[in-house]
């Protein structure tokens, strides 16, 4: 069977999605607009659903069928076209006599629901049987175990692992990798890895590289030129005016109006922690920019006595002994972090940042990891890049490498694609399993290697 070139792909699902939309808006909404029977209105309208259904479903991974799980790209699916619908409301809204009738709307987000999922289905299928799994070569050095979290994440479809290579044994021979598709790359340091680079290159070898720390805090370099020469600027995270200003009033305004909404949900939740005995709430001592200790608030879900003999410890996730009946409830429906909307009005969190850890624990992961401390140059978050993108259990140089990713390049589109995606790790256990529960199979073979 022939391939379908990706971008034809892109653009038919799209074209697809649009269809409930373009029925809706010709039918129900358009004749109610003060623009009715303008063809230059309505073609505009088109325009701006699908650029804005493309740009989120850029962003949702809607269309990674290649490297997602089926069920990651139906969410994408799902949620793009929410966002893109809502966003089309406001709009017809604006361009309406009165406020649009809000259930033609729903029912058309329906109908793209299920032809999302239809054509994730088909496409998923259609492309794997074009595309055979590429021939892959694993060259590690301070990491092991990425064949086996291919397997793991069911993408023996995608790569076919042919063989597994320490760096050491491939350095000399590096015309194995020519009879190979794709190759990994697992923790090499960068002098090795830039000739492995540089040979994937010249012989059209894909490369996928865990990067490291210099590498992330490199991606946010600005390039300048001086004295004729081309030169990456880089420093510590320093977002612009800007940015800084449309950040707080977006925590401001979506943390105020949030606790506005749920404030029956913190009633009953406050009234529930505290019949399982001791208080409703706690405090605890947690980092933020630049080291300030600020108190988090949180809807008590251990213990009072939690910590008494064991001091300040990670949770082992849902067969922790020390969570209270009422705890495991308010930690599956995440009701526990609620209260953290209070520490974003004040201005002690954002809505988007690096997690806040504790002083106690920061300084036993520093012990581990030296560089942790680089995560503090931006204010803590409510969730994060690490949070979406990584599990609880994710190790600490893992979560430390996505959490710069994020401050290497701030930007409001990166938060709301953040926020965005937080609503699919509401719904997944994997993001709440504790450490004690699952060993990262990409572990560290020698932390003491690293650059």
């Amino acid at each position: 069977m022939k391939k379908i070139p990706f971008a034809v792909v892109k653009m038919v699902n799209i074209v697809l999605l649009m269809i409930p939309f373009v029925i809706c808006w010709t039918l129900y909404y358009e004749p109610r607009t003060t623009t009715v029977g303008s063809k230059q209105v309505s073609v505009l309208v088109m325009i701006i659903f699908f650029l804005i259904c493309y740009y989120f479903g850029q962003r949702l991974d809607c269309f990674r069928v290649s490297i997602l799980q089926i069920r990651d790209v139906i969410f994408g699916e799902v949620l793009a076209t929410m966002i893109t619908d809502i966003i089309m409301y406001i709009l017809i809204w604006m361009l309406s006599i009165h406020l649009p009738n809000l259930i033609p709307g729903l029912i058309t987000w329906g109908g793209q629901c299920v032809i999302g999922v239809i054509w994730a289905y088909v496409m998923h299928q259609s492309y794997f049987s074009t595309h055979p799994p590429l021939r892959t070569i694993v060259i590690y050095d301070e990491r092991m175990g990425m064949e086996n979290l291919i397997h793991t994440y069911g993408l023996e479809k995608r790569f076919n692992i042919k063989t597994v290579y320490p760096v050491e044994s491939i350095m000399d021979k590096l015309e194995v990798m020519e009879e190979f598709d794709a190759a990994f790359l697992c923790g090499i340091h960068s002098r090795e890895r830039n000739i492995i680079l540089k040979h994937c290159i010249s012989h059209k070898i894909k490369l996928f590289m865990i990067p490291r720390i210099a590498d992330v805090m490199m991606r946010g370099s600005e390039q300048i030129h001086m004295l004729h020469l081309p030169i990456l600027k880089t420093q510590r995270y320093k977002p612009s005016i800007e940015y800084q200003i449309i950040k707080r009033t977006m925590d401001i305004v979506v943390s105020g109006i949030a606790t506005i909404v749920l404030s029956p949900l913190f009633l009953i939740t406050a009234i529930a922690v505290k019949s399982d005995g001791g208080p409703a709430f706690y405090k605890q001592k947690r980092l933020t920019k630049d080291g300030k200790v600020f108190e988090i608030l949180k809807f008590r879900s251990m213990r009072v006595d939690a910590e008494k003999y064991s001091g300040a410890v990670l949770s082992a996730g849902e067969n922790d002994p020390r969570i209270t009946k009422v705890g495991r409830i308010i930690r599956a429906c995440r009701l526990d972090e609620l209260p953290q909307l209070l520490n974003i009005l004040k201005g002690d969190m954002s809505l988007v940042g690096p997690r806040p850890e504790r002083p106690e624990l920061q300084k036993e992961i520093e012990k581990e990891v030296p560089e942790f401390g680089l995560r503090l140059q931006a204010k803590a978050g409510l969730t994060g890049y690490a949070q979406v993108y990584g599990k609880y259990n994710t190790t600490f140089y893992d979560k430390l490498l996505m959490d710069l990713m994020y401050i290497s390049k701030p930007s409001i589109l990166e938060d709301l694609t953040i926020m965005l995606a937080t609503v699919k790790i509401l719904t997944s256990k994997e993001s709440t399993e504790g450490v004690g529960e699952e060993k990262n199979a990409l572990e560290l073979r020698d932390e003491k290697k690293r650059s």
